[in-house]
């Protein structure tokens, strides 16, 4: 994202981007999607929280000639807490929900995500679920069991792990596994692979399994092993 795309607009600007952008949409669309957002906002996740805010138009901008993408944002952090927004159709709005988020210190409240996810994707479809975490503090078979529901209702998982807790990196693969979705390490230093799998998943929530293979196709070798995994 450039510097230009980073300095504040003013609230019609904003709004007149937004509608620009809707009136792009192709109109009621089998394809448009419904993707869940969900970060790790501890205090250890700052710097990439920072990043992942940088790099949130990915989801957007690879899914427009598919349909587009309703985006819901959830994250934890502190004492118990937990939030999910609205679905939001625009770069502007989930980056307007992103930087109204500051990082606290606080368990990892995994459970409470994917039960969320089985909330909604009950009541309608969710093509998909990101999350970006970097360990895990919790029950592993209550996460698995969880998991497992989600991938009996179609819903993949898409872990992204930061760093390398092999504790972490053993619990995210078992969840990406039993719900049907992938597991993937990035590196924060490394913000092309995050901006790359961010857009696969995305590709995937809105096109499906052949949108992502043609996308894979002509990506880099992160979004190949993230395709393996899930045909």
């Amino acid at each position: 994202m450039s510097d230009k795309e980073l300095r504040p607009k003013s609230d019609k600007q904003s709004i007149d981007q937004f509608i620009h952008q809707v009136q792009k949409m192709p109109k009621g669309g089998a394809g448009q999607g419904r993707l869940i957002f969900a970060l790790d906002a501890t205090a250890s996740r700052e710097a990439t929280w920072d990043q992942a805010c940088h790099l949130q138009s990915e989801l957007f901008m690879a899914t427009r000639d598919l349909g587009g993408l309703a985006i819901q944002l959830c994250y934890y952090r502190g004492f118990g807490e937990f939030k999910a927004t609205k679905f939001v159709t625009g770069t502007d709005q989930l980056l307007n929900l992103m930087n109204g988020v500051f990082c606290l210190g606080g368990r990892t409240q995994i459970s409470k995500v994917l039960a969320h996810a089985l909330k909604e994707t009950r009541q309608e479809a969710v093509k998909a679920v990101v999350f970006i975490g970097d360990c895990c503090e919790e029950p592993v078979d209550a996460l698995c069991h969880t998991a497992g529901e989600l991938g009996m209702l179609r819903t993949p998982v898409f872990m992204f792990h930061e760093g390398d807790d092999a504790h972490a990196r053993a619990v995210f693969q078992q969840v990406s596994k039993l719900s049907g979705g992938a597991y993937a390490p990035f590196d924060r230093n490394s913000p092309q692979v995050l901006k790359d799998l961010m857009a696969a998943v995305a590709v995937y929530a809105s096109g499906g399994a052949k949108a992502l293979e043609d996308f894979s196709s002509r990506s880099s070798a992160a979004v190949k092993r993230l395709t393996k995994q899930i045909r």
